[in-house]
């Protein structure tokens, strides 16, 4: 209601509406009062604005026409002269060197020329020569050698594993085969697992043989003299197994060549 009142240059109510409303705000304790607080707060924003608005200063009005006259005059004008138009230069009634002077003092407030800029860069980029058919060549012709690699590796680890079992099977029935003709006597393990003539054969011998310990199909003792003995283990049960697999010890032999000859 007194939107005119308060937009007038002269007038204090905007301040004052603004005191009272800050007043009055220590006692709000409602959000309705809180709300009516805010409204307030954004009618006294848009009214203070559009009384900046029309308040006029120096520094931020600019005159056109006043600048050209203080430009005219600075420039060397002489309005008296303006009486014969025939006489006057190209540039009219300035004094011939009106723009030399404006320029050698507009030079004093401009130390230095003005950087430029490129918006898209100091060259003109074109975009690099797609090579997308190659590098789907590649990654098709790696991904099937890869492809083939692990198929290549598992038929070698089953072939292996395939040849390890048969080999082991194939010592237990000798092991056995040996202690059916004479189980009274005990079969030296360095005499079951050594061949005189391959050191590499019979580390493969000893490698074989601690798949039979691990298994439960054989087992080594010690004899009289300290020295360690093999012997097939009978068949039994599942319980007599499992408490046979539980006493069950793994250690590792050491033999090198020097011990071998």
């Amino acid at each position: 209601e007194n939107r005119e009142a308060m937009l007038n240059s002269r007038s204090n109510r905007l301040t004052e509406a603004l005191e009272e409303a800050n007043a009055l705000f220590d006692g709000v304790c409602r959000a309705r009062e809180a709300a009516l607080d805010a409204q307030f707060l954004v009618l006294a924003s848009n009214i203070g604005k559009e009384k900046a608005n029309e308040l006029h200063s120096e520094m931020s009005a600019f005159d056109s026409t006043a600048f050209a006259e203080d430009l005219l005059t600075f420039m060397g004008i002489n309005r008296t002269e303006e009486t014969d138009d025939s006489e006057d230069g190209p540039d009219g009634f300035l004094p011939g060197d009106a723009w030399k002077r404006m320029g050698e003092e507009a030079l004093k407030y401009f130390k230095r020329a003005p950087v430029f800029h490129y918006m898209l860069g100091s060259f003109k980029s074109e975009p690099p020569v797609p090579k997308q058919r190659i590098e789907r060549q590649k990654k098709a012709s790696r991904g099937k050698a890869e492809q083939a690699m692990p198929a290549q590796l598992k038929k070698m680890e089953e072939s292996h594993q395939e040849a390890t079992e048969k080999e082991v099977e194939r010592i237990l029935r000798i092991l056995q085969t040996h202690f059916e003709n004479d189980p009274n006597t005990p079969i030296s393990f360095f005499d079951f697992v050594i061949d005189p003539n391959s050191f590499a054969r019979t580390v493969e011998n000893m490698f074989h043989v601690s798949f039979l310990i691990r298994d439960g199909l054989a087992r080594i003792k010690l004899d009289e003299d300290e020295l360690p003995v093999i012997e097939p283990t009978k068949p039994s049960g599942a319980g007599e197994e499992d408490s046979r697999a539980g006493a069950r010890n793994q250690v590792i032999i050491r033999m090198d060549q020097r011990e071998w000859k």
